[in-house]
């Protein structure tokens, strides 16, 4: 079986380890994924795929430029490759923002900076006045058709998340939601939850001081924000321990050394908390609590650490591009990359390369 993706093209072959290329890349291991309502192959993780969701992610912001406008964007997703989650920064001034259209997803918004402002919503039913400060949150499940917005003064910094449906799959939170549970998700008053709301400012710093791995960390803080509602607002129980005593939700050590194998040799490719779950044989939700358990540190800390570290090689061993080299660690220009590396070791990039070759 041959695996084509935008850069890399593997061959496959069954074993009693399961499909293992055995041409093109180090030797890595799959079994099925899961892709909203759709089983796809871990080899055939394509770039069609790929694309299919940054494509979903470009239509749900633009909906979002439909609703809000395009005064007022401080930060967008858009160009993060990003695929579990979009995101936006905005200011809002006073006004009223009038939608008759349902959204395709989930849409939380949270106050990141404070404000006072007087927030009027009207939708479904319910009408909600509000005192906005930082860490309000206000939440309209996806299907759902909001009517007006009304913002008495200016509003200097909302984050606006919008989920997909697919965070609330099996592969990403570990159990199965019945139909009705996820629709019970409705449209309600503003409310503080002091978990989603630090899910929100480390989804805010990201968009506005990317890291070597913002993806990975947008897929791990996609699938926080989807167990927490589905703890908290549907009332459904979801294991809290990364390592159960029976071992249940644990990765031994097998399983672990081939996702490092795999980390490893994609640290200049599409590194996806799907599919590292996927490799460890656990659901998106255990696996980043069981990988800090076992590693120490979060999925998406080790790989930026190792990302930069692969940054210092490529920098010491030639005069590759600078550019070349952000892009090909992910990151979404050279600025960003630039100040990431000099974040992490006080250096630019080329001040990094010209002391390492005097």
């Amino acid at each position: 079986m041959i695996e084509h993706t935008h850069s890399i093209t593997r061959e496959w072959q069954q074993s009693d380890r399961g499909w293992v290329a055995i041409a093109g890349e180090a030797t890595t291991y799959g079994r099925p994924l899961w892709c909203g309502n759709s089983e796809i192959s871990s080899f055939t993780i394509i770039a069609s795929h790929v694309l299919r969701c940054l494509g979903r992610g470009r239509l749900t912001l633009h909906y979002a430029a439909e609703k809000y406008g395009a005064a007022g964007l401080l930060a967008s997703s858009v160009d993060r490759g990003w695929l579990t989650l979009s995101a936006e920064l905005r200011t809002h001034r006073n006004g009223v923002i009038a939608w008759k259209n349902a959204r395709p997803d989930t849409e939380i918004c949270i106050d990141v900076t404070g404000s006072r402002s007087i927030i009027t919503r009207q939708g479904a039913g319910i009408v909600d006045r509000t005192l906005a400060e930082r860490g309000t949150i206000w939440l309209s499940p996806a299907g759902v058709q909001e009517d007006l917005i009304n913002i008495s003064d200016l509003l200097p910094g909302i984050l606006h998340i919008y989920l997909r449906p697919d965070r609330f799959s099996p592969a990403a939170i570990g159990i199965d939601l019945d139909q009705s549970v996820r629709a019970s998700l409705r449209y309600r008053h503003s409310f503080k939850d002091p978990l989603l709301a630090e899910i929100a400012y480390a989804i805010s710093s990201e968009l506005q001081y990317e890291t070597a791995a913002g993806g990975l960390l947008a897929d791990t803080l996609a699938t926080s924000l989807a167990a927490r509602l589905v703890q908290a607002h549907l009332g459904v129980s979801l294991s809290q321990a990364a390592v159960r005593p029976d071992g249940r939700h644990a990765v031994d050590r097998r399983r672990l050394a081939r996702v490092l194998d795999y980390i490893e040799a994609h640290l200049e490719g599409d590194l996806t908390l799907d599919r590292l779950a996927s490799i460890a044989c656990l659901s998106q939700f255990h696996f980043a609590r069981a990988f800090k358990a076992a590693i120490g540190q979060s999925p998406h800390r080790y790989v930026s650490g190792r990302r930069l570290e692969h940054a210092r090689a490529l920098l010491a061993a030639g005069d590759r591009p600078l550019v070349d080299i952000a892009l090909a660690l992910k990151f979404s220009c050279q600025a960003n990359f630039t100040r990431a590396f000099r974040q992490a070791t006080g250096q630019t990039p080329g001040q990094y390369r010209r002391n390492f070759s005097v």
